[in-house]
């Protein structure tokens, strides 16, 4: 089972959401949270593997408490952000919080379910307009070198170039002529070396530094 949290300060959302979520019998809603804060407590209670965060929330928004429970080390779950707002800043600032993923409200039921099962395996997910608006983000910034990027292997290096560009684990297997366990394991290593928790991280980190480049395509 996943155990998934649900944080929206309108109950006709989070109602909604919990009908969609427990057509599955794979999931279930542990609990639901109205504010920020509420949600941060119920998450180092309950442990959920995925917590569905609204980004704005009174008091502690989405953002300031995923950044909170993303620097709990007791918190192990992933946090799928969740909005009406179509906006640049929410999904930089929600990527740079910690959050494994980036969704807007109308998203089909058929998606939503696929994001969580996503999330819950440690992968990242962006909405298709989302993700182009957080690298056009990119383009306008001068990019700072990280020196967190040289302890990495040359094929550890090739992997978070592609991990980077979202390729997922068995696309790049197919390009790189590896076994899917063995691309895992490399990413594994990535995201130890680099010090992040998920893929999202790595492609803040490898855009940032200008490890790869918006329209790159190797």
């Amino acid at each position: 089972m996943i155990r998934v949290l649900l944080a929206d300060d309108q109950a006709l959302v989070r109602s909604g959401f919990r009908l969609i979520l427990e057509r599955d019998a794979e999931l279930d809603v542990v609990g639901e949270a109205e504010t920020g804060d509420e949600a941060v407590a119920l998450a180092r209670e309950l442990r959920p593997d995925v917590v569905l965060m609204d980004v704005r929330m009174p008091g502690t928004d989405g953002i300031a408490a995923t950044r909170r429970l993303v620097a709990d080390p007791s918190f192990g779950g992933r946090v799928l952000m969740l909005t009406t707002f179509d906006l640049d800043e929410y999904v930089v600032e929600a990527v740079r919080a910690g959050a494994s993923g980036f969704l807007l409200k109308d998203v089909l039921p058929s998606d939503l379910l696929h994001a969580v099962r996503v999330v819950e395996r440690g992968e990242s997910l962006l909405a298709p307009s989302l993700t182009r608006r957080l690298l056009d983000e990119f383009v306008t910034r001068r990019a700072t070198p990280d020196e967190r990027f040289a302890e990495l292997t040359e094929r550890e290096l090739e992997v978070a170039k592609l991990v980077a560009r979202g390729l997922s684990n068995a696309e790049i297997g197919s390009r790189l002529f590896l076994t899917e366990a063995t691309v895992k394991t490399h990413v594994t290593r990535v995201l130890t070396k680099l010090g992040v928790r998920d893929r999202v991280q790595v492609v803040v980190a490898a855009y940032e530094s200008g490890l790869v480049q918006p329209g790159d395509a190797d």
